[in-house]
């Protein structure tokens, strides 16, 4: 698979060394978007539903299936509040730049190196936190919440197409095969990532699943 948008390249200083600002193409732009979207109307539900849980112990959430989907066994976990709030309302935060970041880059505005990095820090805490809440949600608490599993994705994605921008931009040094790899299939690592952790919700619950 190929780019249809202009690979991303930096412009070079008086040294030869990548560092100017850069934009990025329209796929990538709207990448950002959707997987920011899709991050911020999990975060949104998970915290109107967290607030009427708060509201009414008795509250089912829509998504609390069956005992294995069960979004209101992850809420009522000490893991859904890790850093003092509901861990949605950071997402509403996190997930809302995100969307800015990629609105902002359709106008055709470029950032310097130093943005991208922190862009590309910012994704790689985001997803860091989600393989914890992963596994705790997989072998501590022992449930799934769906709309958990829709942010753990939309991060994944973004995460690896941010680190590809930045490969293939000269931000992160890496050596000639690696930049073409990440202009050509940047697809490939996060279905990877992603394909690994359905494997891992398969065979943690492979017994409900095939009963």
């Amino acid at each position: 698979m190929t780019t249809t948008a202009p690979l991303d390249t930096a412009r070079t200083d008086a040294d030869g060394h990548k560092g100017g600002a850069v934009g990025a193409s329209r796929a990538f732009s709207w990448t950002l978007i959707i997987t920011g979207a899709a991050g911020l109307l999990a975060a949104w539900v998970i915290t109107l539903d967290k607030f009427k849980l708060l509201e009414d112990k008795n509250f089912k959430p829509g998504c609390s299936i069956n005992p294995v989907v069960s979004c209101g066994n992850i809420m009522e976990s000490d893991q859904a509040s890790a850093f003092g709030a509901p861990n949605p309302m950071i997402g509403l935060v996190a997930y809302g730049i995100v969307i800015c970041v990629g609105v902002t880059l359709l106008t055709r505005a470029t950032f310097p190196r130093w943005y991208w990095l922190t862009f590309n820090a910012g994704c790689l805490f985001g997803v860091g936190f989600c393989t914890w809440l992963m596994y705790q949600s997989l072998y501590n608490i022992g449930s799934l919440c769906l709309w958990c599993c829709l942010a753990w994705v939309a991060t994944i994605i973004m995460f690896w197409f941010v680190t590809a921008h930045n490969v293939r931009s000269g931000f992160l040094p890496a050596p000639a095969g690696l930049r073409s790899f990440a202009d050509e299939f940047p697809w490939v690592l996060p279905v990877l990532h992603i394909g690994v952790i359905g494997i891992l919700i398969l065979t943690r619950w492979w017994s409900f699943w095939t009963s």
